[in-house]
């Protein structure tokens, strides 16, 4: 269905870094201390190169598919096939333009993903908090509420209506990066497993 192939090209978009400053109420069985330390690790990354695999589940349809993502600084390229069994979607751009293409139906460009998402389908969904979330760091802006594991990382988030589990880690140039991600929104539940990490930081 095409509405969730650009739900979640959408989801998976990132709209420039903002900084750090969260407000957020710890809980769980991790140090803060580590925890901080950790974050301010992670938060240093600002590009990689991600693939795996994504499912998703809605009231009426389910399917899943594959997703590349490219991360620049600010520059993006991301791209899903074969979501529900149909085609492909490709989201190119940095903050203030984006481009979203659909395999066989066109292409949609708008300043935010916010704004592209609420005008091709009426949602409000905090599309640009995927690429904190991806690296298991909260957004900044808003409250959220994070429970660690052992490890001193996330395993549970809570922000803006939705619950984010993190199911497993993986090991990659020194970081510790999510592998395995469920997301829980309003009637939209989505799975994201990472099979290659590929961390960078470039503004060094």
């Amino acid at each position: 269905m095409l509405r969730h192939l650009i739900v979640f090209s959408l989801l998976t978009l990132l709209a420039g870094c903002t900084g750090l400053t969260s407000r957020e109420a710890i809980e769980g069985q991790g140090d803060a201390q580590l925890w901080k330390a950790h974050k301010a690790q992670i938060a240093s990354l600002d590009g990689w190169q991600i693939s795996g695999k994504v499912g998703i589940r809605a009231p009426k349809d389910s399917g899943s598919g594959t997703l590349f993502w490219l991360q620049r600084q600010d520059y993006y390229d991301i791209r899903l096939s074969g979501p529900l069994g149909r085609g492909a979607a490709r989201l190119t751009g940095r903050e203030g333009k984006i481009l979203l293409e659909v395999a066989n139906q066109g292409r949609y460009e708008a300043e935010s993903p916010e704004a592209l998402l609420e005008e091709k389908l009426g949602w409000r969904l905090p599309v640009s908090h995927l690429q904190w979330w991806v690296r298991g760091l909260p957004a900044p802006g808003s409250r959220s509420t994070v429970t660690l594991d052992g490890n001193s990382q996330l395993a549970r988030l809570r922000q803006d209506n939705w619950d984010v589990e993190y199911l497993s880690y993986v090991e990659q140039n020194g970081y510790s990066l999510p592998e395995r991600i469920k997301l829980h929104g309003e009637n939209l539940d989505v799975t994201l497993v990472i099979k290659d990490w590929q961390p960078r930081q470039l503004g060094q």
